[in-house]
């Protein structure tokens, strides 16, 4: 049987090398941000803003220990006045033995406003490289004088399959590969949601639980059934176009139900709200001009406040638009017209709709009976003459 260790699985597995970090790809290699900053040899202040289980922490470490710096934790839901005011009298200490001091802040954002204050000056002069950690909006949550002195660094919620390669790296060090099936990895990483260290957390419970780990020791480890959903598979397009044919169908009940679905399973809610954004116009259209406002203000509203609350904006969002009248005049009018300009791409424009700069173009007649007034129409054909009779939009209203 597995005997769990007093330190974490997630602890033990975490990264001491930034090659060894996995599924960060956007600002992990060659010339990406972090692995320039450490080939510069300068550290910098930085802002780590990602979901849970990403490795805010680890990259933090690493940094530090690439440019062996004393590190300094803390957490900004215990720490106060004093825990501040002995960070910068230990940075001060390493400043006269010419020692840098990187004071990694996890949740950045738990700080109020005097307390960020607070590391300004220090942060300013240089006594302290700052890097904090947050999974909140750091525009919202970080005082600009701070945030125009760091670099923003968003990290991503781990992909399943480098959640699997992160597990695969952990039974591998544990010398249990033989004892965990391979669907029950993907169990476990469909459960986490990109977090790693839940991932980890999961596994390790599920090693003490069973000498050989399947799905149904996971769910038991995990306390939760894995959703019949995968974001790249035929369940992910079925449900959103669920989704969207609900709302198309003026079905309040049945559109909030797929909306839950996809919440609940951890679909990126932005990629929910930008298919809102699509339908306000594509299926409402005219026929609610305020409808596209409403979307644009949802994925806006979404972005910035995050889950589990964006789950009431894009529920809001959604009764509003299921129950709005529909109308697919415009669309099918820019459908229409698109095939038109593939139809008819090299058509000359109209001598008198040109624009005349020169003597010579006015004497060939270009822009001839313009006239720049309000409501101003000269009774003339504005298409080219080729394609003159064809109507593009017809209203149904």
């Amino acid at each position: 049987m597995y005997i769990m260790n007093r330190v974490p699985l997630a602890e033990r597995m975490r990264p001491k090398k930034l090659s060894e970090v996995i599924g960060q790809d956007e600002i992990v290699g060659d010339g990406k941000i972090l692995t320039e900053i450490v080939k510069k040899g300068e550290p910098v202040n930085l802002i780590f803003w990602g979901p849970p289980g990403t490795g805010k922490t680890t990259l933090a470490r690493i940094l530090a220990n690439e440019f062996k710096a004393d590190f300094v934790e803390i957490s900004a839901v215990t720490a106060g006045k004093k825990d501040v005011e002995a960070v910068v009298a230990r940075a001060k200490l390493n400043w006269n033995l010419k020692t840098r001091t990187i004071l990694f802040v996890d949740e950045i954002h738990r700080f109020n406003k005097a307390q960020q204050d607070a590391f300004l000056p220090h942060v300013e002069s240089g006594l302290i490289t700052l890097i904090g950690a947050t999974t909140e909006n750091p525009s919202f949550e970080v005082i600009s004088p701070l945030l125009s002195r760091s670099r923003v660094v968003v990290l991503a919620p781990l992909s399943k399959d480098a959640i699997i390669e992160v597990l695969k790296r952990a039974v591998k060090a544990e010398k249990v590969s033989r004892r965990v099936t391979k669907k029950a990895l993907d169990y476990i990483a469909e459960l986490s949601g990109g977090d790693a260290r839940s991932a980890l957390g999961d596994l390790e419970l599920a090693l003490s639980l069973a000498d050989k780990v399947d799905e149904k020791v996971v769910i038991e480890a995990a306390g939760k059934k894995v959703p019949g959903y995968d974001k790249k598979g035929d369940k992910h397009y079925d449900t959103i176009s669920a989704f969207i044919k609900s709302m198309r169908g003026s079905d309040v009940d049945a559109a909030l139900y797929y909306l839950a679905r996809m919440v609940e399973s951890g679909e990126d809610p932005k990629f929910i709200a930008r298919r809102m954004v699509i339908f306000a116009s594509e299926d409402i259209g005219l026929a609610g001009n305020g409808a596209l406002s409403l979307a644009t203000a949802c994925f806006q509203a979404v972005e910035r406040v995050g889950m589990p609350e964006s789950g009431l904006i894009l529920a809001h969002t959604c009764i509003a638009l299921s129950k709005s009248k529909k109308n697919r005049d415009s669309a099918d009018a820019w459908y229409k017209a698109l095939g038109l300009a593939k139809k008819a791409p090299n058509e000359p424009v109209p001598i008198w709709l040109r624009n005349a700069p020169t003597k010579l173009m006015k004497d060939l007649g270009y822009g001839k009976g313009q006239k720049w007034e309000s409501g101003f129409h000269l009774d003339k054909n504005y298409l080219p003459d080729s394609i003159k009779n064809e109507k593009i939009f017809k209203s149904t209203q």
